[in-house]
């Protein structure tokens, strides 16, 4: 006999019943009028009619897709309380903010308070794997802070630490942090850890000390390479010399590399994560899914930071459609020509959205697809209230071009229900709102209120940042000027 109870209770089998299933395993499957049974922490069985156990939690998927939870393989999660602050700003503007002039005023409780923010607000999308790409920890403190608010709201993170305060060679040198790790590091699918930061290109290869570090922690390493003026050929080329170019590596933006660059990444195992929405923006470069696909580079999406953009890759499927196609066009009617079947695909997008995130974070074992013996995070659309969200016709379209954060009806991380019915579970709202009102307010003191407005827009000081964004090194690439 099936459960009445209003919601899903812990620990209850759970079964979605009569929706089109997005399997997205190896040969993408779509199952319609099929079931997905969960049971504990697991996908226990996909197929039409399952036969489930007594007491089982049973949710109307008719009309709706099931599909995997979304994979964010790169957000700046400590940033979300200052959400939309930034929405002008260039990234030469984002640099000055954070790097140069106001990122050491967050304390470790505005660190956490972003972190738990963002980390709600991926579960409220369906992201239910985060990398928090957490570079404005200028303390151990700061971290401790960070890493215990996502453990403290029941998704799937990796916790890569980081600290633009500091040269990468410094920070990761000290017993502390290397301690931290060790201590804090639980290497299970729940929580894994990255390490995160940059290299500039500097002849000296500085960054080589965090490497060896990595290496020896055992820590897969996360970077922004090809970002236009701060990191491009010469960091992937260092990179490649000394033997750190590893199979996953995941190179952020890749917007501005040679095609030496892209074969050093496609040869040693790398992936790229697009953050397509910012590189149209910022000033990355044009976002490079055109020429990562030449490559047969593998991708996955991200958010970035939500200071400018939407936190949901509903928004990245979309907007990583839209450059690769609108480059194609651009290209062909350069030649005179037209592009009469599109090369990039709707359900290439929801891919990398899903199992191309997992398989970036080597996770690909445990989620990113629906499948007996994985891990049970799995999304519900489903929106009766809503005229947009019917007739699904084409899923993988639906998904990529039609759907949004109000049409996820159902999350599920590890077989726990966060989110059921359109709303969110295990999380007091109003004691978050007034904790991220607490960090404005703080941030808003420190700067003062004429700065505070006139931020939003900020001139650019006279310093060497148009030249190097890092303000903890003299290194100056001049691969960008004449």
């Amino acid at each position: 006999m099936n459960s009445t109870s209003p919601t899903p209770q812990e620990n209850q089998p759970v079964v979605f019943r009569g929706g089109t299933i997005l399997t997205m395993d190896a040969t993408r499957r779509v199952l319609k009028h099929a079931d997905v049974l969960v049971i504990g922490e697991d996908i226990a069985a996909v197929g039409p009619a399952l036969e489930v156990p007594g007491g089982t939690f049973e949710i109307d998927a008719a009309g709706g897709i099931v599909m995997p939870g979304m994979v964010d393989t790169h957000r700046h999660m400590w940033q979300t309380a200052m959400r939309g602050y930034g929405a002008d700003w260039t990234l030469t503007q984002y640099f000055v903010w954070y790097y140069l002039e106001h990122g050491k005023a967050f304390r470790p409780e505005d660190i956490a308070t972003g972190n738990a923010l963002s980390a709600w607000d991926a579960l409220d999308a369906g992201v239910t794997t985060s990398v928090d790409w957490s570079h404005g920890l200028s303390t151990l403190d700061h971290a401790e802070a960070a890493l215990s608010a996502l453990e403290e709201t029941g998704g799937r993170f990796v916790f890569a630490p980081g600290n633009i305060f500091a040269g990468p060679w410094e920070w990761t040198a000290q017993p502390e942090f290397t301690d931290f790790v060790k201590r804090r590091n639980p290497r299970t699918d729940m929580m894994k850890f990255q390490l995160a930061f940059d290299v500039t290109g500097d002849p000296a290869f500085p960054e080589k000390a965090a490497f060896e570090v990595a290496r020896e922690l055992d820590l897969p390493v996360t970077t922004h390479a090809g970002v236009w003026g701060a990191t491009n050929d010469d960091g992937v080329r260092l990179m490649h010399e000394h033997g750190f170019m590893v199979p996953g590596t995941v190179y952020v933006h890749a917007a501005t590399l040679s095609e030496d660059s892209y074969q050093r990444i496609a040869a040693t195992g790398g992936s790229v994560s697009l953050s397509t929405e910012s590189e149209q923006s910022c000033g990355q470069g044009y976002p490079p899914s055109w020429v990562l696909r030449r490559h047969d580079i593998p991708m996955s999406l991200s958010i970035d930071t939500s200071v400018w953009f939407s936190s949901d890759l509903f928004t990245a499927m979309r907007t990583t459609l839209g450059a690769d196609r609108s480059y194609e066009h651009m290209r062909a009617h350069e030649k005179g020509d037209t592009v009469t079947h599109s090369s990039l695909r709707a359900e290439h997008v929801v891919d990398w959205a899903t199992r191309g995130g997992a398989a970036a974070l080597s996770l690909d074992h445990a989620v990113g697809s629906l499948e007996p013996g994985k891990k049970a995070d799995v999304v519900l659309l489903r929106n009766d209230h809503s005229p947009s969200a019917f007739p699904v016709l084409n899923p993988y379209g639906q998904v990529a071009l039609q759907a949004g954060r109000g049409d996820v009806h159902t999350v599920l991380v590890n077989g726990r229900t966060v989110k059921y019915d359109h709303r969110l579970m295990g999380v007091d709202l109003d004691a978050l709102r007034r904790r991220v009102e607490t960090t404005v307010e703080h941030l808003q003191s420190e700067l003062g209120p004429e700065a505070w407005q006139q931020d939003m827009n900020p001139d650019i000081p006279e310093t060497r940042i148009m030249d190097n964004p890092y303000m903890y090194t003299d290194y100056r690439d001049s691969s960008t000027h004449a």
